[in-house]
């Protein structure tokens, strides 16, 4: 029996202080930033470390974590049972200067994962670039761990990567065990619900908050690399109706771009919208949400099928977990 009457959730974003983050939150969300440089809005979060409360309703103040553990069935639907906790994080992230050379670990790679926590694949999609943006993804060909190591050293580990210039709306998979990093984006993330990282490298600088470098993990980053992920770039979304932008084996992600309305949701599934142009209505039985450029809904399994109006040209990315 569902525990909660459940409605579309909206959550207050949790801001992360990040040295490479910047401002340019605040004009996307128009919202109040904390001070510094703020590099991560997480949107979407059921961690107990930083956990999502509900914004609005009669869940104000309820953390996704509790209600995963209240009522898995109302929220998870065909996916109840499946996952110890919702499977996917979202973020929105001020790359305002460069990340880490960093890699993830896939779910197989179980000695170089904490206990509790999983592998990671994430993707992203570009919300806004510079003259000088890049991403980073993947290796260029012939590169070996020795190579690496010796780069480090070097401190040329930017020779070995792969990049390319992005472009607003570009969709970029990046599997567990990618090498990668981003320079002067702002950019939609959604990924595995994990936060193991092992930076390789980066770029020597010192953390102004604490005066040292941060910590690298190179022993690991290099036994997690996947040395056969060379020269990825965007993906190319497919023909259907709303366009497939992204699918990996943990998420899927469609992105609807009209005028007219559209339903979106699905009966018995959990489904995350993500409002990243333009604004719109979103109607779910007799009570309406006003939704604006930035916002994310929770769709819970419970509530089914909603339609969107949207006003005039807006994006709305549609988030599901593969079945």
């Amino acid at each position: 029996m569902n525990q909660f009457n459940y409605y579309p959730l909206r959550f207050t974003p949790i801001y992360q202080y990040r040295l490479w983050g910047g401002r340019n939150l605040a004009d996307f969300l128009s919202e109040p930033l904390p001070d510094g440089p703020v590099g991560e809005a997480w949107l979407l979060s059921d961690r107990d470390d930083h956990p999502s409360l509900v914004a609005d309703g009669d869940l104000s103040g309820q953390s996704l974590v509790e209600l995963f553990k209240t009522d898995e069935a109302g929220l998870m639907g065909k996916f109840a049972g499946q996952f110890k906790r919702f499977p996917l994080l979202l973020k929105f992230l001020d790359c305002n200067d460069v990340l880490s050379v960093q890699v993830h670990p896939s779910d197989d790679q179980k000695a170089y994962i904490p206990k509790g926590e999983n592998g990671k694949t994430e993707a992203w999609m570009v919300l806004s670039t510079r003259q000088e943006s890049l991403v980073y993804a993947g290796l260029k060909p012939g590169t070996t761990p020795q190579k690496l190591e010796q780069a480090i050293r070097d401190k040329t580990v930017g020779q070995y990567l792969h990049s390319f210039k992005p472009k607003v709306n570009d969709s970029v998979l990046i599997k567990a065990g990618t090498v990668h990093t981003l320079d002067g984006l702002l950019v939609f993330e959604v990924q595995e619900n994990s936060d193991v990282t092992f930076r390789l490298y980066d770029w020597d600088r010192t953390d102004k908050k604490t005066g040292k470098p941060r910590e690298l993990q190179v022993k690991e980053a290099l036994a997690c690399i996947d040395y056969s992920q060379i020269d990825i770039g965007p993906v190319e979304p497919d023909h259907d109706e709303p366009p497939e932008v992204l699918r990996s084996d943990h998420f899927i992600v469609w992105k609807h771009q009209k005028t007219d309305p559209f339903m979106a949701g699905k009966a018995n599934e959990p489904r995350i919208l993500v409002c990243t142009k333009g604004s719109g209505r979103l109607n779910s039985g007799q009570t309406v949400f006003e939704v604006t450029k930035g916002q994310v809904y929770l769709l819970p399994a419970q509530i089914g099928e909603c339609s969107f109006e949207p006003s005039g040209d807006t994006a709305l990315l549609e988030i599901g977990i593969p079945s």
